[in-house]
């Protein structure tokens, strides 16, 4: 299909994409300032960074489990990562002019809910302790925080490939991703504030202007996601890999390559 042919067909899922980043973002950002701002009674009753990250984490694990359980992430797939779509096109599942579409989807809902963050949040999101939610490195620096950056998005792509490839856990994709996230948000967000995903931070770099180290979020994850698809096929081989989606059994149309059984 060209490319006006495959927006008219597939501009729902285009819009999904951008909601579920959008849902996500807004989220981080109520989260971020309900758990770390100093005149929030979580933050004054909390002391420990640690455990404020647990909080965190595991608020946006959930989120990211209840967004793609939602309607629009089981239709569209719940990427609301280019380096995720990205890793899809490389793997054959999801085509050219869809992968264009979900990755300028996924940049305007990184920004679209920075947005509305800022409207609901106000002077709050500027603050130095929400800072935006912006990602940015750790103390370590940069490298570190790349490092961190490719390992984690190695783990996450690597483990999508292998539970949602397997019908007996398939089912469960969308729970790994959310531990991951929460883990993820833990133990890692010191070094590199855990983004795996280029338009997730683009969002907060733009409304907020905090462009530090923006080279390490756009090449990083989809560095990482992408070895870890070239690991998967050199083992499993490509036509291990199924459908995009990480949620796939349900009613909603898939737009994608997609070899998922149907019975």
């Amino acid at each position: 299909m060209g490319m006006i042919q495959t927006l008219r067909r597939h501009w729902p899922e285009y819009l999904m994409e951008a909601g579920e980043l959008a849902v996500f973002m807004v989220s981080a950002a109520v989260f971020t300032a309900l758990i770390d701002h100093p005149g929030s009674p979580i933050r004054q009753a909390v002391d420990d960074p640690l455990l404020r990250r647990v909080i965190t984490g595991l608020l946006m694990g959930a989120t990211a489990i209840c967004i793609v359980h939602s309607p629009w992430g089981r239709q569209s797939g719940g990427h609301m990562n280019p380096s995720l779509t990205l890793t899809f096109l490389r793997l054959g599942k999801i085509a050219p002019s869809d992968a264009a579409f979900y990755v300028a989807a996924q940049f305007v809902g990184g920004v679209a809910g920075m947005i509305v963050a800022l409207t609901v949040i106000g002077p709050t999101l500027a603050s130095p302790e929400v800072n935006y939610v912006a990602t940015l490195p750790g103390t370590p620096g940069p490298l570190v925080a790349f490092g961190a950056e490719l390992a984690i998005s190695f783990v996450l792509m690597l483990t999508v490939l292998t539970v949602s490839n397997m019908m007996r856990l398939a089912r469960l994709t969308p729970y790994f991703v959310g531990v991951l996230i929460a883990t993820y948000i833990t133990f890692e967000a010191p070094f590199s504030g855990m983004s795996m995903n280029p338009a997730r931070t683009f969002g907060p770099a733009l409304v907020g202007s905090v462009w530090n180290a923006l080279w390490v979020y756009f090449t990083a994850p989809p560095l990482g996601m992408l070895l870890a698809a070239e690991v998967y096929v050199r083992t499993r081989g490509a036509r291990a890999v199924l459908c995009a989606k990480l949620h796939h059994a349900n009613d909603k149309r898939c737009i994608f390559r997609c070899a998922y059984p149907t019975t």
